[in-house]
Formats: structure tokens, C-alpha cells, sequence
């Protein structure tokens, strides 16, 4: 009796069909990188795997399975520690450049303020010298019968300094004055310098403390070489205050 070979849809796969679909499955893992080479060893040393005459049917086992699992924990520490170090870079850069910042600040405020001191400070209209004739001096040498201001010993070309921070408001010839320069301070008072010889500034010219603004001399009605310094509170003639008290009172021993 003749048998007929089973056909269509219920017809079981061969074993040669099984074992190339499961070669063809292990295959595909392996392009894709998910075995790579940690499943190369594995595959080649499992000589118990079923093979047949044309495809070798192998199994994976546990093995590759967790060397797969601890490549991805790797992969993600290291990944999470770049992350951290990155992390700590940026802080470092971030901290580094407030303290940067910081300081420069500081040092800003710190030359703002040694400029504000440097504005506001006084000086003696004369440097190392001293007061030769007072305040309010009696004598028939001065129109008025007494002194209107101070006299600072000085040779003839000796540098004269504003005594501080203003603006000229008057220069050139001023009768028995000689040469002088007048300033109106910041502080709203005034201050003159008398007998110059020479004058560096000009009218609505601004000075600061210690500027070289002329030099002495004797020009107009003096009997010798001297500066005549004055404080005001106007600047006209008349509306003189005691220069001494005022100096002192900006910081100035004289």
C-alpha cells in the first residue's frame, strides 16, 4: 500500500529547517552587537550543541546572558561617572569664575573709594614749607591795615598745588595780588593764590588735590618771594575766612 508525503500548512518543519532558522536568529544577534565578542567564546567552546550534517545548532546559555548584563552595567556607570565629572567641572568653572567676579568687584570698590578720598582730601598749598605771616596781621603794608589771608614761606618758582577738588573761576592780574588764581572749591567756599609767577590754569578748568596749578613769585605788592593764600566764602575781595581754621578743618596741619 502506498503512503502519500504529508503537504500544506500542518506539515512539520524538517530538522534541517529548524536548525537554520535558529543559526539564522543567532546570526542576526550577532550583527547587531548584541552577543559581539563576548558570545564569540561561548559559541565556539559549546562542542555539546546539536549539529547536523550542513548547520550547527547552538544554544545560548546563562552565561553570555549575564556577561551581556554586566557590559550594559558598565557602559551605564561609566556613563553616569562622565556625567559626574562633567558636573563637577561646571561647578569648579562656575565657582571659579563668581570668585573671579568677586573680586574684581571688591577691587573696583575699593578704587572708588580711594578715588572719592583722593577728591575730597586737602592739601598745603605749599609743600614742606610754613605759614611766614598770619592771619588778620597788622601792618600798613595791607590796604585794609591788616592781613586778608596767610603767607607761605617760598622761593620764587616754587610749585603751587590747589588745595583741593574745584573749578578755576579767576586768573591773571589782580592789583596788589600780583598774578593769582582763584578756585571755587566743591565745598562751595573759595580759595585764592596770590604774587605767582606763573599760572598753569585756565578759567572753568576743573583741579584736584595736589594739582601743580602755578608757581610763586613776588609780582604785584609784596616786599619779597612768598605765596599769599587765601579762603573765602565768595570770590571777591572782603569775604575772607580764617585760612589756617579752614585748612584744619580739611585735614591740614599748617
Amino acid at each position: 500500500m502506498a503512503f502519500t508525503r504529508a503537504t500544506g500548512k500542518h506539515r512539520r518543519p524538517t530538522r534541517m529547517h529548524r536548525n537554520t532558522t535558529r543559526a539564522t536568529g543567532i546570526a542576526a544577534l550577532a550583527t547587531t552587537g548584541v552577543i559581539g565578542t563576548l558570545a564569540a567564546p561561548a559559541l565556539a567552546a559549546d562542542t555539546s550543541a546539536e549539529q547536523t550534517g550542513l548547520t550547527p545548532v547552538i544554544t545560548i546559555g546563562d552565561t553570555i546572558a549575564d556577561r551581556i548584563d554586566a557590559q550594559a552595567d558598565a557602559q551605564k556607570q561609566a556613563a553616569e561617572e562622565a556625567a559626574l565629572k562633567k558636573a563637577a567641572a561646571e561647578a569648579a568653572r562656575e565657582k571659579a569664575a563668581a570668585k573671579a567676579k568677586a573680586e574684581r568687584e571688591a577691587k573696583e570698590r575699593a578704587a572708588r573709594e580711594a578715588e572719592r578720598k583722593r577728591l575730597n582730601m586737602f592739601v598745603a598749598p605749599i609743600s614742606n614749607s610754613y605759614v611766614s605771616t598770619g592771619y588778620k596781621a597788622s601792618s600798613s603794608l595791607w590796604s585794609s591795615g591788616s592781613h586778608t589771608g596767610i603767607d607761605f614761606h617760598a622761593a620764587s618758582g616754587t610749585t603751587v598745588h590747589a588745595v583741593g577738588s574745584g573749578t578755576v573761576v579767576e586768573t591773571g592780574w589782580g592789583g596788589a595780588y600780583g598774578n593769582q588764581i582763584v578756585i571755587k572749591m566743591n565745598d562751595g567756599t573759595y580759595t585764592q593764590y596770590g604774587h605767582l609767577s606763573s599760572i598753569g590754569v585756565s578759567v572753568g578748568q576743573t583741579v584736584t588735590p595736589g594739582q601743580q596749578i602755578g608757581l610763586s613769585g613776588a609780582t604785584g605788592n609784596t616786599t619779597g618771594p612768598h605765596l599769599h593764600f587765601e579762603a573765602r566764602t565768595t570770590p571777591e575781595y572782603g569775604s575772607d575766612i580764617d585760612p589756617v581754621a579752614y585748612l584744619r578743618s580739611h585735614g591740614v596741619n599748617v
